[in-house]
């Protein structure tokens, strides 16, 4: 088919309504499932599939293959009602054996994707905890086989993409796909990393076109793992649909990138139709906010030990995420002077940011999500001029008592932080961001020269604070202005990081002032309502000691009835609490921080959270923080 409508499609915007499509992933399929207890949890039984085809076949369901997939994309003809794409992974000789025959008889289309390097040599590799070798897999005479019945379409599986490289100076081994190789003394270039994409995917397509005559048009990448770089080679060399393992579907760049739902555990019947026909329950959030500072150690062995101190207690907490700090700030004084991953522009105090992500996400089976500042960055990098400046009593200075930050109205300020966020993506796997609280203006700020410059674009005149206290109106007008410059540049920031990492959610903290007080738009420049437009999950910080508020039922009261009266806001809000009184440095009873999350939960809150967690010295305590949070209080929810 040719693939031209495609490629002029994809170079257009996504279409409001994307076709309904759902996508299951495979791999092995075998005469003999242990279920939970098999060694390969991605295995399915032969009989399993049997009744899972049947059940596709009399419940309205209908399994489409490539070449519908892309007429619906490019707008020749809808998929039909309950399609449904069937792919297997990593070219399994069971494919052959167990599944073509069903395919024949079923009379499905479906998607193989083979790892060319483990058909052309002799291999020996571990596989699910089994030693798998060159007589596991296809052969080209069965692949040609099945391509020539029509119901077999052979993606690329990379050719040798398939593993792990070292991705870290802690020799973690990450998708080599998407992870800068660590030689043991420094990172892999872009220049370098893109080559080696290129070489990849060249020999895997040229080993495809070459055996069965056809090139591949789908490029399925190893563990799911994918980013813009790697999509524009596979686009390049004629691979404009990406198969990921992320639930979403989405056109980015020119590529379609299918969603996929995974088959694990050998699924009976029941689980595999409520994946099929129920709705998901939605995604429960359960974090703790961690400082990386109490993990670093100059000491590697003590060091060692914190992070294993760490993910002892997250892993039994049965939580669902970590807000993990990517920043230092040594002299406390709130700006982030150094941090924890190789970039351009500050000091590195340890390359540790990956490494603790990594073990919380493989270990503690949670997700982690970066928190970094928004402009409160310090260094010799970055302008004095770029500073956000009050103009108070004729006086135009930073704020003395906050945290230093960089206007947000400076290019030069935010094309540095941009470069930060991005030298984070490219170094760290990770599920999200968490925007810090620095990212607000009072109704004093900004008046640095480049703020001063978008008050004249904005409002054609020049704005002094005698007029904005004199004018409501203008003052609105002004904080509206600050509000949404913050936005868009929390979304410029996350989108430099979806070119790295194009599945992150995004979580923005916000004050609790900013849903209290009707004035709170006026010194924050925060707005609640738009925050939930924004972003993926909004980090209420509900901290009374915080805000200097005694009346503490009442303060909680008032917050879930604010947040209850938005739509969406309970579902997409949590709820943090503090753990440490910010008067006196002293922690908090953990037994009030359990009863707090209960009957917050009793008035409707889903999301909780904590900061700080103190894994150090166990603060809170565990038992209190699973009996008032964990997951495993929460009958019937999943993690996301």
């Amino acid at each position: 088919m040719q693939l031209l409508p495609l490629l002029l499609l994809l170079a257009l915007p996504v279409h409001a309504e994307e076709p309904a499509l759902q996508v299951l992933s495979y791999h092995d399929v075998k005469d003999y499932v242990a279920g939970d207890y098999d060694p390969d949890q991605y295995a399915v039984s032969t009989s399993n599939l049997i009744a899972q085809f049947t059940f596709l076949r009399d419940n309205g369901f209908h399994p489409v293959s490539v070449d519908d997939v892309i007429a619906a994309y490019d707008g020749q003809r809808p998929l039909p009602e309950n399609a449904v794409l069937l792919t297997f992974d990593d070219g399994m000789k069971s494919f052959y054996t167990r599944v073509y025959p069903l395919l024949k008889l079923f009379k499905y289309p479906a998607v193989i994707s083979v790892v060319t390097s483990w058909i052309e040599s002799d291999v020996e590799l571990d596989y699910a905890g089994k030693t798998r070798v060159s007589g596991d897999f296809l052969t080209w005479d069965q692949l040609r086989e099945m391509q020539a019945s029509g119901l077999v379409e052979v993606a690329s599986h990379s050719h040798d993409l398939h593993k792990g490289i070292r991705g870290n100076p802690q020799h973690n081994t990450q998708p080599a796909a998407t992870t800068r190789l660590f030689d043991g003394e420094k990172y892999e270039t872009e220049a370098a990393y893109t080559a080696r994409i290129e070489r990849d995917l060249e020999q895997s397509v040229n080993s495809l076109q070459n055996e069965l005559d056809r090139p591949p048009r789908v490029m399925t990448w190893p563990f799911g793992a994918l980013n813009d770089d790697s999509t524009a080679v596979a686009r390049k060399l004629g691979m404009h649909i990406n198969l990921t393992l992320a639930p979403e579907t989405t056109v980015r760049n020119g590529s379609l990138r299918l969603g996929r739902n995974m088959l694990v555990a050998n699924p009976t019947l029941d689980y595999f139709s409520a994946e099929l026909l129920q709705k998901q329950p939605q995604r429960i959030f359960r974090v703790a906010q961690v400082d990386l500072d109490y993990v670093y150690d100059p000491d590697p062995e003590q060091q060692r030990r914190n992070l294993d101190r760490l993910l002892d207690r997250i892993k039994a907490m049965e939580i669902s995420h970590v807000f993990l700090q990517a920043f230092a700030d040594d002299d406390g004084d709130g700006g982030a002077d150094e941090v924890y991953f190789p970039n351009r522009h500050l000091p590195v105090r340890a390359d540790l940011f990956n490494r603790v992500a990594w073990q919380l996400r493989t270990r503690a089976d949670v997700r982690v999500f970066a928190w970094l500042p928004m402009l409160s960055f310090v260094g010799d990098a970055f302008e004095p001029e770029w500073r956000v400046m009050q103009q108070r009593n004729g006086v135009t200075a930073p704020d003395p008592v906050s945290e230093p930050r960089l206007s947000p109205f400076s290019p030069d300020a935010r094309k540095l932080i941009s470069e930060v966020y991005e030298d984070l993506a490219i170094h760290a796997k990770f599920d999200g961001l968490l925007f810090h609280d620095d990212g607000r203006l009072n109704e004093f700020e900004d008046f640095s020269p480049p703020a001063l410059d978008a008050l004249v674009e904005a409002f054609g005149e020049p704005v002094t604070p005698a007029a904005l206290e004199e004018d409501e109106e203008l003052a609105r007008r002004w904080s509206t202005l600050k509000s949404e410059s913050l936005l868009a540049f929390s979304l410029e920031l996350a989108e430099t990081v979806r070119h790295y990492q194009p599945d992150i959610k995004t979580a923005r903290n916000i004050f609790a002032s900013a849903l209290l007080d009707d004035q709170a738009d006026v010194y924050l420049a925060q707005d609640y309502d738009r925050f939930l437009e924004t972003y993926d999950i909004v980090a209420l910080m509900a901290m009374p000691g915080l805000e200097a508020r005694e009346d503490e039922k009442d303060f909680y009261e008032d917050l879930v009835a604010r947040v209850s009266a938005s739509p969406e806001g309970l579902g997409r809000t949590i709820f943090q609490l503090q753990t440490v009184d910010w008067s006196n440095s002293l922690p908090l009873d953990s037994r009030d921080l359990r009863q707090r999350f209960r009957w917050l939960q009793s008035l409707g809150v889903r999301h909780l959270g904590y900061y700080p967690d103190d894994f150090v010295m166990g603060h809170p305590k565990l038992d209190d923080v699973r009996l008032g949070m964990s997951l495993a209080n929460e009958y019937g929810e999943v993690l996301p």
